[in-house]
């Protein structure tokens, strides 16, 4: 192992709450199995709506996962981040009370906030009075309200954030954990959710007109496919605990998934512009940032957004990186819907369990690859392969985009 690499954080813990599951290892086993998880959604009457199907978190008990009094302070993005942060320190086996308190931190991803708490609030108003809106709704609703419980709840008190680049922010969450890190934090409790799957919240997102109006749960969701007409929405997440390599050691550590080898983020000019797409720029100065080469990465998380000149833009630019099918690459999130401020977050938790277990995940739906797909897209089954770098690529509305790689923990 390098020294770049033998310095580089570790991931010591991961929290899972995501439609495939409520833990990492049950999540894993959805994904293997191809299990999908896309239905018609059920927390509200979604038939006057085009887009009738998503990705929902089964079987979340609130009260069984969350303290009864922020349960009527919070929304449920915070309620499945709290749950997945516990879940993550959990696995870690860390005792921040142990700890020095002001070298543990927090950063997470949000995209939307707290739109159903804030959806709420609002009928309040305007069904009733304005003394009928609660205090909490000028916290409940705020993107940074995950981290701030999270902090509280685990006496996290050191450097603290909220990055909000819509679905690339996973990635950049984790990057900067890494930046945190560096500057002499000990752990860092990282990584997203969202649950944005309410009247007001799937209104904000059809307005972005992506998402699959298609309602055949098995062909509404198809990346890279000719048939490819959008994306789902989902909900749920996933939480890391990231640490020096150091402190992991210091206090014994007993598991490490894997390593955090080089990050980098870029935004695409506006529309019209002269100037070509940051995607291949920033995976590029993400294997630059973790001293690789194009040929170093066994696998290839694709952002996989469904629409075909997404599709097509991404296909191009691994292509262009890798050589025409010169990596597989996956998209498992087509079991899950794209969870915007936590999917970025799972697809990593999912990759470092693949770095794990030396296997690479299909993707399930697609079955042709549209014109111009030069990519090695694993599908049918499962790949088992030899596995030590993967990177994981995620990209937002409006032009953001990021990639991380990773590295196997040995």
């Amino acid at each position: 192992m390098s020294t770049t690499a033998a310095q580089a954080p570790v991931v010591t813990g991961l929290g899972v709450i995501a439609p495939t599951g409520l833990s990492a290892e049950a999540h894993w086993a959805a994904v293997l199995a191809g299990k999908t998880a896309i239905g018609r959604i059920s927390r509200f009457d979604p038939s006057t709506y085009p887009v009738r199907l998503a990705g929902e978190v089964p079987s979340f008990v609130t009260k069984e996962q969350v303290p009864s009094r922020l349960i009527q302070q919070t929304d449920r993005w915070t309620h499945l981040g709290l749950a997945a942060a516990e879940a993550a320190i959990n696995d870690a086996d860390v005792h921040p009370a142990e700890l020095p308190e002001y070298e543990l931190a927090v950063v997470t991803a949000s995209s939307s906030g707290g739109t159903e708490f804030g959806q709420h609030e609002m009928e309040n108003l305007y069904q009733h009075a304005p003394d009928w809106v609660g205090a909490y709704q000028s916290i409940a609703w705020f993107y940074a309200a995950t981290t701030g419980q999270v902090s509280i709840r685990h006496g996290l008190r050191g450097p603290c954030g909220v990055i909000c680049s819509e679905q690339a922010g996973g990635l950049d969450a984790i990057g900067q954990a890494r930046r945190l890190i560096r500057g002499g934090s000990r752990l860092v409790v990282t990584g997203g959710t969202d649950a944005s799957l309410c009247p007001y919240g799937l209104t904000a997102q059809l307005s972005t007109g992506r998402l699959s109006t298609v309602q055949d749960p098995a062909r509404a969701y198809l990346p890279f496919d000719s048939e490819a007409s959008g994306y789902l929405p989902g909900e749920g997440g996933a939480m890391l605990l990231v640490e020096s390599a150091e402190a992991a050691e210091a206090r014994g550590a007993q598991q490490i998934y894997g390593r955090v080898l080089g990050y980098a983020a870029g935004f695409d000019p506006p529309p019209g512009s002269e100037r070509p797409p940051s995607l291949r720029r920033t995976i590029t100065a993400a294997l630059a940032d973790a001293e690789l080469e194009p040929g170093d990465v066994d696998v290839v998380f694709a952002d996989a957004f469904g629409v075909p000149t997404e599709d097509l833009a991404e296909a191009e630019a691994l292509a262009a990186v890798f050589g025409p099918r010169g990596v597989p690459v996956t998209a498992p999130k087509t079991l899950t819907g794209r969870l915007y401020g936590g999917g970025a977050a799972l697809d990593v938790a999912t990759a470092l369990l693949a770095l794990r277990d030396r296997i690479v995940p299909h993707t399930v739906g697609p079955t042709a690859p549209a014109p111009g797909i030069e990519i090695d897209l694993v599908l049918g089954e499962p790949r088992r392969q030899e596995l030590h770098t993967a990177l994981v690529v995620a990209r937002g509305h409006g032009g953001f985009n990021a990639a991380l790689v990773l590295g196997r923990a040995d």
